[in-house]
Order: C-alpha cells, then sequence, then structure tokens
C-alpha cells in the first residue's frame, strides 16, 4: 500500500464517520417529532403550528445525509481497491475448482454482510443494471474536468466492485469515432430514475444543484433547479445550466425527470 494513499482514506472514513454521527442526530429529532405528533396530534391545525413542515425538512435532511453516506462508501471502497494486492507471491496455482468456488462465494458473502444496510442496497441496484443506461464518469484530457456521459451497462463484477460500460455515442471529437467501452468503479457510477415510473423521479427543491442530461445531447452537466417535475405537474425539471448563458441570461430548459440525478461531492466540471 502506498503512504501516499492513506490520507485520503482516513479523509473518507472521517466524513464517513461524521455523516454518520449527523443521521444518529437527525433520527433522534426525527423520534421527538413522532412522539410530539403522537401525544397531541391536534397541534398541526393550530395556525401557524409548523410542525409537520419541520418534519418534512427532517426527512429530506435524512435522505440527503444517506445519499451522501452512500457517495462517501463508493468512494472509499475505490480507494480501498485501488490499492489492495490482486495476489499473493508464490501463490498455490492448482486448485480444485469447486472448492475454490465455494471459498469465493463464502467469502463474497462475508464481505457483503459486514456491509451498511446503504451499501448492500446500492450493491444489488448495482447488480441489477445489466443493458441498462446510467450516467457514468470519465476523467477527460484535462485532470481537472470531468466528463459525464450516458453509456450502457455491459457487466458488474461484485468481487472487483467494477462496471464495464460502453459508450455508443461518443462525440465527434473521440479519436476513432466508434462506440467505446470503459472499465470504471462504482463511485464513477450514478443510475438514472426509472422511465416508466415517475414515482421515482428524484425530490429535489428549486435552487438545489444537480447533474442532468443537457437536452439534445448524450452529456450531462452541472444544473440548477428552477422548478420541480411535481410542482410544473409534468414529467420533466425546469432547470439553468451552468455555463449556458445566451444574451446576458441562463436559460431555463425543461429536461425529463429520468435524465436528473443528484450532484456528486467534490464534482469537477
Amino acid at each position: 500500500m502506498s503512504s501516499s494513499e492513506i490520507p485520503g482514506i482516513l479523509e473518507s472514513s472521517r466524513e464517513l464517520d461524521r455523516l454518520r454521527k449527523e443521521q444518529e442526530e437527525v433520527l433522534l429529532e426525527i423520534n421527538k417529532m413522532h412522539k410530539k405528533l403522537q401525544a397531541t396530534p391536534e397541534v398541526v391545525e393550530k395556525p401557524g403550528d409548523s410542525s409537520l413542515s419541520r418534519l418534512k425538512s427532517l426527512y429530506t435532511q435524512a435522505k440527503d445525509l444517506s445519499e451522501h453516506e452512500v457517495n462517501i462508501s463508493s468512494t472509499l471502497l475505490s480507494q480501498l481497491n485501488a490499492l489492495l494486492p490482486s495476489g499473493t507471491p508464490g501463490q498455490q496455482r492448482r486448485r480444485i475448482e469447486g472448492s475454490d468456488q465455494k471459498r469465493k462465494k463464502i467469502k463474497n458473502e462475508s464481505d457483503i454482510s459486514r456491509l451498511s444496510p446503504s451499501m448492500r442496497n446500492q450493491l444489488e441496484i448495482y447488480a441489477n443494471l445489466k443493458g441498462e443506461q446510467v450516467a457514468a464518469r470519465v476523467t477527460g484530457n484535462n485532470a481537472e474536468k470531468d466528463e459525464w456521459f450516458i453509456v450502457k451497462v455491459m457487466h458488474f463484477d461484485r468481487e472487483t466492485k467494477e462496471f464495464e460500460v460502453l459508450d455508443e455515442e461518443p462525440g465527434d471529437d473521440e479519436e476513432g469515432g466508434g462506440q467505446r467501452k470503459y472499465k470504471l468503479p462504482m463511485s464513477c457510477i450514478i443510475p438514472f430514475p426509472k422511465k416508466n415510473d415517475p414515482s421515482c423521479a428524484h425530490d429535489f427543491p428549486p435552487g438545489r444543484h444537480v447533474l442532468a442530461v443537457y437536452p439534445g445531447t448524450t452529456a450531462l452537466y452541472k444544473a440548477t433547479v428552477v422548478s420541480p417535475p411535481r410542482k410544473r405537474k409534468t414529467e420533466e425539471y425546469l432547470l439553468e445550466f451552468d455555463d449556458d448563458e445566451e444574451d446576458g441570461a441562463l436559460p431555463q430548459r425543461a429536461v425529463p425527470f429520468y435524465n436528473v440525478v443528484p450532484l456528486p461531492e467534490g464534482h469537477r466540471q
């Protein structure tokens, strides 16, 4: 293990610990609100009472913290996977195939059982993405910039936590101009909401920064929510994309709910 990589892993671990402590505090507040409403349910009918608004705010905060935990956990897994040795020197080459596969299965089940519930749930979601379109992050020629675009999942390896994806429509500036394959860690993949299920749409409020497919392209860029689908009574968000200025103002563009995902932590673009 390279000692230069350890500070990044420790920082991710500290952030994960901070998030879980904050989640516990939010959960305590939610439980207090539940007890209050159970004891005096009539309080919500009083003019000026904000109990339900407060409870909604706490649930939104809990959801955001949970999504943040998933992102940090994915980053931590990616950092650890990059440092783990691929094999042991002098390891015995001849093995009984059946026993070897059994040991691998037991090890995988043990590893999964040690994961947090949110990480186990994420693994199950990712394992069922084969054939689906997802948002993928690929570092461009400029190391300070991340490029996000739509790809198709070809395979997910549970052991390495690595995706094999296909860019079906590479840009005109791509060398060769044909379809390209990538192998990416979990931290570089974000599933889209299901197209045929509007209830899966993320509940992003106005002002929230998101990552969204720019209309007419297969690329994703940072944008700000102007109005969510439920408020507009449509299946589209109204967004303002960064650096999309026209005549001194940012135009508001309609984007389907299934092309809008959370903005990753540390997004660079």
